[in-house]
């Protein structure tokens, strides 16, 4: 029993050090568009289908959220970008 949640807590741990990394990268590669970026790469497997990277990549954008205050993060930025994406049929 014990060790089944102790699999559970270190599979969380290294989803959770998977998005901080990416947040990291991404906030390294361009500070201030960073979300936007996240964004961009979490329309893409939403397109796609898939759920697991699109729950990723919007958790990274929260994480560069939280740690840049002066990220860029305009709601009709981020809808621009999602309708060319769409558009772009990724």
């Amino acid at each position: 029993m014990f060790s089944a949640i102790r699999r559970w807590v270190e599979h969380r741990r290294a989803i959770r050090r998977r998005w901080q990394a990416d947040a990291q990268r991404l906030i390294l590669a361009e500070e201030v568009n960073a979300y936007y970026e996240a964004q961009r790469r979490a329309t893409r497997p939403r397109l796609q289908g898939d759920a697991g990277e699109f729950y990723h990549w919007a958790k990274v954008a929260a994480e560069v959220g939280r740690i840049v205050p002066q990220a860029a993060m305009d709601i009709d930025a981020v809808r621009a970008i999602v309708a060319e994406e769409e558009r772009r049929g990724t």
